[in-house]
């Protein structure tokens, strides 16, 4: 018989699988798409220059905020079968790759009225919650859980699953823990050629993978450019398809035209 070792999963695995669970029942539909980021990385590494500390993924943080606000249904969470609630906030849990007993694990750390903050704090708050010390207990970075938060991982599979499904009937509660918005950065944490797709219980959530070099048709001519490519998972219960589009193209033009910067 093959020689094997058993590896203890940290408590946050299990919040993870019971996202999974509940988001599988959303209606999301999936937007694979492909950004020319050429122009917006170049602004950046003069914003640098400046000894600003200002990095991508807390600028494209900034972007999509600014972008949902000019599109806010994108945002809202249905409120029984016939009304949407709208935020006028837009609150981004951002997934931070932490470690915990020696295994590293995603945690999401919540970025208030993205939409108001400048990207120098949106970049100081990713980097503090990058180096805070944390334990099993916790459950979002930089927020102190509740006593029945902290009781959520001793609770049956069933009951846990129905802790998510309250929240998301009562959208109040749902955006004071966990936002309106979703981002997964993988881009963040290696190298991946293409996209990948997310689970989420949010009305919205963004995969953010690598940029990569490719050569693209500008101005008639064959030339390299940066492209970002980004997984979109947007609420049909929410929006309809024409206004998703409207939004994936506004989000699109103010990525490439490095809004903001």
């Amino acid at each position: 018989m093959s020689r094997y070792k058993t590896t203890r999963f940290p408590s946050s695995r299990i919040a993870s699988i019971d996202v999974c669970d509940v988001g599988r029942q959303k209606h999301h539909v999936s937007a694979l798409i492909e950004v020319d980021v050429t122009q917006s990385r170049e602004k950046i590494r003069q914003v640098k220059i400046n000894k600003r500390k200002v990095s991508f993924t807390a600028w494209l943080i900034k972007v999509i905020s600014l972008t949902i606000k000019e599109h806010e249904m994108t945002a809202a969470f249905l409120k029984g079968k016939r009304k949407a609630l709208i935020f006028d906030d837009v609150n981004i849990s951002l997934l931070v790759e932490k470690e915990i007993n020696g295994q590293k694990v995603p945690m999401p750390v919540i970025i208030e009225k993205a939409q108001e903050a400048d990207v120098d704090s949106i970049t100081r708050r990713i980097a503090e919650a990058r180096q805070l010390k944390l334990s099993e207990k916790d459950i979002v970075l930089q927020k102190k859980s509740g006593k029945w938060e902290r009781l959520y991982y001793h609770f049956p599979g069933f009951l846990r699953r129905q802790v998510w499904q309250y929240m998301l009937k009562h959208p109040r509660l749902a955006f004071s823990k966990m936002g309106n918005v979703a981002i997964t950065s993988i881009g963040m944490m290696g190298n991946i050629k293409g996209w990948f797709i997310p689970i989420s219980v949010h009305p919205i959530c963004f995969g953010i993978s690598t940029i990569t070099k490719k050569p693209l048709v500008i101005n008639d001519q064959i030339t390299v450019r940066e492209v970002l490519s980004m997984t979109i998972l947007m609420d049909h219960d929410v929006i309809d398809g024409a206004l998703m589009a409207r939004f994936i193209s506004d989000l699109t033009q103010n990525i490439e035209n490095g809004k903001g910067l």
